[in-house]
């Protein structure tokens, strides 16, 4: 796919993402119903809906590219995936079954095992995001259009990052007294990678957990604002992996931190 494609592909979705999100709101005020899935996370009947509304439109799009969704069981059996999309309809179930603003409508596209677009809207918040490639990562707020560039960000004597949890570990303590980390904030979801890429925060660390679905749209779009993604060792993340678990990570708005 050229860069023409993955533009007219990603705004062809965006309408779809906040139309998403406002159902995600509605079924919220109306009542969720809730179960606990078998790897004991919660899921709602708010997390399927949205999982049908964004992956059909997905299918129209591109029919020929399978789809990986944390929320059914299609093609995580599959081997060896080098082009495939990646949804997660509602990260952060738990900030949205309890009435928290920090959850997340996502969906990345990978392209020869690499985050090529994505999108990620957080509905509480009318926050959309998205990216089909370098310099091309954009935010959606009230009728603005703005063009994300992290990496233009003037380094400041405060280095602020998020955290998935306020206990940290000490390999991530490790690694934040390494850059020198000042100061963090306790977030959840995909709007970790989302904030990074806006320059509002420097940076995130997280040791190997959850799936590629959790990080692929925000991997995207922060990559397409110029900040860097590799796991505690400087590798790259790829995608497609066996069960599509994810490395440790660390997330930087420029490689000069």
């Amino acid at each position: 796919m050229n860069e023409v494609n993955l533009k007219s592909i990603v705004e062809a979705q965006i309408d779809t993402f906040l139309y998403a999100g406002n159902v995600a709101i509605e079924l919220r005020n109306k009542g969720l119903t809730k179960e606990i899935k078998s790897d004991g996370t919660p899921v709602s009947n708010g997390d399927l809906e949205i999982n049908k509304i964004i992956t059909k439109k997905i299918l129209e799009l591109t029919p020929d590219l399978p789809i990986v969704s944390e929320e059914t069981s299609h093609n995580k059996s599959a081997k060896d995936l080098a082009n495939f999309w990646l949804v997660d309809p509602i990260d952060g179930t738990y900030d949205y079954i309890n009435n928290l603003d920090e959850f997340t409508i996502n969906a990345g596209l990978i392209l020869n095992n690499k985050p090529a677009a994505g999108l990620v809207y957080a509905p509480a918040k009318k926050r959309m995001f998205y990216s089909y490639g370098k310099n091309m990562a954009y935010e959606l707020t009230d009728g603005k259009l703005i063009n994300l560039k992290c990496n233009n960000k003037n380094k400041e004597d405060s280095i602020k990052f998020v955290s998935y949890s306020n206990k940290i570990k000490p390999e991530i303590e490790k690694i934040y007294k390494q850059i020198g980390v000042t100061e963090f904030v306790k977030m959840k979801s995909s709007l970790k990678f989302c904030v990074i890429a806006s320059g509002e925060f420097d940076g995130y660390v997280a040791e190997a957990r959850a799936c590629e679905w959790d990080i692929a749209a925000g991997h995207a779009i922060l990559r397409g604002a110029g900040g860097t993604i590799t796991d505690f060792n400087g590798n790259e993340i790829l995608y497609g992996k066996e069960n599509f678990k994810n490395p440790s990570l660390i997330l930087k708005r420029s490689n000069s931190l």
